[in-house]
């Protein structure tokens, strides 16, 4: 059975918590030449890789000021062979895609297509629900503030293993999703606590269907990856590019990823450097220089709603490092076979990215201390610009 439930387990709650143990930098100097930095994030990726055999492959990028900084990939494609992974490989993000998804949906809205406080009754007058969900906005689903439960692949084993087999156009899965979803009964009031579910994801994505009569991979290619000039696949990867990993085994074809019903909530491959793109632009944004959205709009997406740390796609953090204080993105994503996590700064405009082709708590344990020890080298170093 494919593993949902890392997919499904946000894990942003335990990153930002993490993210406070992280306060001081790994070096007591770091390097200041872009050389320099490189071949110290290297060593430092090399390193990992020697105490970690069972990591095939890991890449991280380093956003400085706007701009990449640094790059470096290790390992190889899929293990027991020896084709080393590349910089134009495509890896999969997982959840981390939810901003990506959520910026689909601003410019939807920026537009007047879709709006923020329409209530779910009104987007989905077709679709029988539960009293409790009717007054449900887009903004809602977007930050787990719906009640609705995540997908589980215990609870719902029949309903995902159905979806692989599904012939039916994505859209009218997605709508027939919503349906089975919202009559479910809530695991918690409407815009109170968060409470992490992919479904809503799925749900928001039926809603864009619906309203523009285009498939969500198409809303996709034309809101977000074509106006940034990104490469993106939802296709699982296959030989001759770089796999995922189960249990050591790579991976390949339909079941190395979630159903592509639920791609909304994360089922995106792309190259570090796509990946840098959108997040640059995500913070160049709130500053007026984005290429998708006002940049009142980029802050909405950024702002936690109601009183919880989920905004809309990102978890936002403004209690790290302890002796000064910056307002952090983030979040976690991985479908079992991945691990993915990313951090940004925007008032510094600068981040970190970090992937591996394999997943589990030890993996994700490295990679947030590598990614919380270059983000307390970045912060320290790059006072916040205006």
């Amino acid at each position: 059975m494919i593993c949902l439930k890392l997919l499904a387990d946000f894990r942003l709650t335990a990153l930002l918590a993490a993210s406070l143990a992280f306060g001081a930098p790994v070096m007591a100097q770091q390097p200041t030449a872009p050389a320099e930095r490189a071949r110290a994030l290297g060593t430092m990726l090399d390193e990992a890789m020697a105490e970690n055999p069972g990591i095939p492959a890991m890449a991280v990028v380093v956003i400085r000021d706007g701009s990449v900084s640094e790059q470096v990939i290790r390992g190889v494609r899929e293990a027991g062979a020896p084709d080393p992974a590349l910089a134009d490989d495509r890896w999969h993000i997982g959840s981390d895609a939810k901003a990506m998804t959520a910026t689909m949906i601003a410019r939807l809205v920026d537009r007047g297509v879709l709006s923020w406080s329409t209530p779910l009754k009104v987007m989905l007058p077709d679709t029988a629900m539960r009293r409790e969900f009717e007054d449900v906005t887009l903004a809602d689903l977007l930050s787990h503030r719906a009640g609705l439960r995540d997908l589980d692949d215990t609870a719902d084993a029949a309903l995902l293993e159905a979806a692989f087999a599904d012939s039916r156009p994505l859209p009218q899965q997605r709508l027939a999703f919503a349906a089975t979803a919202l009559i479910e009964a809530p695991v918690g009031p409407v815009r109170g606590e968060s409470v992490y579910s992919n479904s809503g994801y799925v749900l928001a994505a039926a809603i864009a269907e619906r309203a523009t009569g285009k498939a969500f991979e198409q809303l996709m290619q034309d809101e977000v990856f074509g106006p940034l000039g990104m490469s993106v696949a939802y296709a699982p990867s296959g030989r001759g590019q770089i796999l995922g990993h189960l249990e050591g085994r790579p991976l390949t074809g339909l079941r190395a990823d979630n159903p592509p019903l639920i791609a909304p909530a994360g089922a995106v491959r792309l190259s570090m450097a796509d990946w840098a793109r959108f997040a640059i632009d995500q913070m160049a944004g709130e500053k007026g220089r984005g290429v998708l959205l006002p940049e009142a709009a980029y802050v909405a997406l950024h702002t936690a709603q109601g009183d919880t740390s989920a905004a809309l796609g990102w978890g936002v953090r403004n209690s790290w490092p302890a002796e000064s204080p910056v307002r952090l993105l983030m979040h976690a994503g991985s479908n079992g076979h991945w691990n993915a996590l990313i951090a940004l700064s925007p008032d510094q405009e600068s981040g970190v990215l970090i992937v591996a082709n394999t997943a589990g708590a030890e993996v994700e344990a490295l990679q947030t201390a590598i990614l919380m020890s270059l983000m307390s080298e970045l912060v320290r170093s790059s006072p916040a610009t205006p």
